[in-house]
């Protein structure tokens, strides 16, 4: 599998469907200026992706106020995910959630983040944190029974944005709020001699 962290991401070109349901052609570029969480799904209409993809949505408020823009990817077609959003909830559907979903038909999106299984068929949960500038910041990915944490997806953004602001890194358990440490070996010293106990 492919480590893209450090890299440009991979822009793509493809028909997706908005928050109000209608169908646009998408690239990732237009984002620029924002940080990106961009992640992959195996498909619509199954099990672990609606706990996902609502998961996403509820917390779609705390993304937009870090300037975050959250898209997810499928190799179904725009018209599989449209109905997926028109079927209710309680039924197994999604509903209208408020956020792109792009149609991966020809599955080159997910071959160019190299989140494909091993067959080919669908995609692992693939998540990239990409940054202002498209930068890949940070990568995670799940086999297919594993659900992904949309909470430490905010931990990243908050972790890269802090990281961005202050030029300190974070440490191990890290949340928003919490001291940095510098990047030196005074200021490795002067965590641990802090905060080791309680990491």
């Amino acid at each position: 599998m492919a480590v893209l962290v450090g890299k440009q991401a991979p822009d793509f070109k493809a028909q997706a469907v908005m928050p109000d349901g209608s169908f646009k052609e998408l690239t990732l570029s237009q984002f620029r200026g924002k940080k990106v969480v961009l992640y992959f799904y195996p498909l619509d209409f199954t099990f672990v992706c609606p706990s996902e993809i609502i998961a996403f949505d509820n917390h779609l408020a705390s993304f937009k106020e870090r300037n975050t823009e959250v898209i997810g990817v499928s190799v179904d077609s725009h018209f599989t995910h449209h109905a997926w959003r028109k079927t209710k909830v309680e039924n197994g559907g999604i509903g209208e959630i408020r956020y792109p979903l792009v149609a991966d038909l020809t599955k080159s999106i997910a071959a160019d983040y190299d989140v494909l299984t091993g067959d080919g068929a669908v995609a692992y949960r693939g998540l990239f944190l990409i940054d202002e500038n498209g930068l890949v910041r940070h990568q995670l990915v799940n086999d297919l029974p594993l659900g992904r944490n949309v909470e430490e997806a905010i931990r990243m953004v908050d972790a890269l944005s802090f990281h961005q602001e202050h030029g300190e890194v974070c440490p191990a358990n890290w949340s928003k709020g919490k001291k940095g440490m510098k990047a030196s070996a005074e200021g490795v010293a002067s965590y641990l001699a802090e905060n080791a106990k309680k990491l």
